[in-house]
């Protein structure tokens, strides 16, 4: 326990910023170093791992903890890790780098963003990574096709990350170590996380009223890095969060920040990787519901639970709270979940995400039991503007 919470992930938070000093050195140095430059996803880890949010990571992974991750879902020094956290490239880039040797990484720009020590340099498998950690080798699913698309070499070892890319959401981003701050200036010790990368209707506000029965404070912590092109952009999510908190949340209660972190759609691997990352945000809980990073129907519809049971509960340190498929019952007058609900599906209020988005889109706004007001009126208003 560190100030009445929980201990990061590993014990400490790694926090993998140059100092102000150090940046001038790294960027001197940079000058004369081979480049590698790096997509978004890297720049979002780059992120992670400079804030501490990866602890106990100091950069990208090296074969042993490749693996251990890929096969046994834990890092070769035993800690649960269940997403590899890799730096990839091509064979030709790679050929003329030498192990114990810098490489400068640059974004689209040209910009530095951080100094890396190559430890390893190594092959990989990614039909066996794809069918390990998503459980498919299509190449449909988003994360697979990242794969896919990769270099075919994978280079491991320490990072020294000398700049962040532009800051979005400013106000919201609060690294692991000012959320524990500010959990600590509350007097929060057991304090949920909630994931989400859509915005929050009455289901997800009733799990998260629910587990905030039990606890200390709520941390509101939607994923504002890469998405699917199909998803909702993260400014208009945010809108939808900022109007709810407002009129229907307790202020001294709950805190929205953001996870700058690029979505995998792991499903159940990335249940677990998105609660080790808030147990390093300071959440002694993790609220994990039906389908969690789910895509498609590459997965099982409470695998995300399931998967826990597969650790060692001390060894993952974060407590999950499963919740099932929840909904408003007519016959009850209440929102309910088939745990708690006698009443047959033709009493509840249950919308696809079709039927949802043509009514948004025809300006129509959802049963009340299903979506508040004000949120629907920010997503019609955001349906309404051009296409950029």
């Amino acid at each position: 326990m560190i100030n009445g919470l929980i201990a990061p992930h590993g014990g400490e938070l790694i926090i993998n910023m140059a100092s102000e000093r150090e940046r001038a050195e790294l960027q001197e140095r940079a000058r004369s170093l081979p480049q590698i430059e790096v997509g978004s996803r890297q720049l979002a880890d780059l992120e992670m791992l400079a804030i501490g949010a990866y602890s106990p990571l100091s950069g990208f992974m090296n074969k042993a903890d490749y693996l251990g991750s890929v096969n046994e879902m834990h890092l070769s020094n035993g800690l649960p890790w269940s997403v590899p956290i890799t730096l990839s490239t091509t064979s030709e880039q790679a050929a003329p780098l030498h192990e114990g040797s810098q490489i400068a990484l640059v974004n689209a720009q040209g910009t530095l963003q951080a100094v890396m020590i190559i430890e390893e340099k190594f092959g990989y498998d990614k039909q066996l990574e794809a069918s390990q950690v998503y459980r498919t080798t299509d190449e449909s699913h988003p994360g697979v096709n990242v794969v896919y698309q990769q270099g075919d070499v994978l280079l491991g070892g320490p990072v020294r990350v000398v700049a962040l890319q532009r800051q979005a959401f400013a106000n919201y981003r609060l690294t692991p170590a000012q959320s524990r701050q500010a959990f600590a200036e509350r007097g929060w010790k057991r304090v949920v996380g909630f994931q989400t990368r859509n915005p929050v209707h009455r289901a997800h506000e009733y799990i998260q009223k629910c587990a905030l029965e039990t606890v200390d404070g709520l941390y509101l912590h939607p994923l504002v890095g890469d998405t699917k092109g199909d998803d909702i952009p993260a400014a208009v999510r945010m809108q939808c969060y900022e109007v709810l908190l407002e009129n229907y949340y307790p202020a001294n209660r709950v805190i929205l920040g953001v996870l700058p972190a690029a979505m995998r759609y792991a499903g159940p691997r990335e249940a677990i990787f998105h609660s080790l990352m808030r147990k390093n945000y300071g959440c002694s809980h993790f609220i994990v519901g039906r389908d969690h990073a789910g895509v498609g129907i590459y997965y099982g519809t409470y695998d995300a639970h399931y998967i826990f049971a597969e650790f060692d509960p001390a060894q993952l340190g974060i407590t999950p709270m499963f919740f099932d498929h929840t909904f408003f019952c007519r016959a009850c007058d209440a929102m309910a979940s088939s745990k708690t609900c006698p009443h047959s599906g033709e009493d509840h209020v249950t919308l696809s995400g079709t039927k949802v988005r043509q009514m948004l889109q025809a300006g129509e706004i959802p049963p009340r039991e299903f979506s508040r007001p004000e949120v629907a009126q920010v997503l019609i208003e955001a349906m309404r503007q051009p296409v950029a």
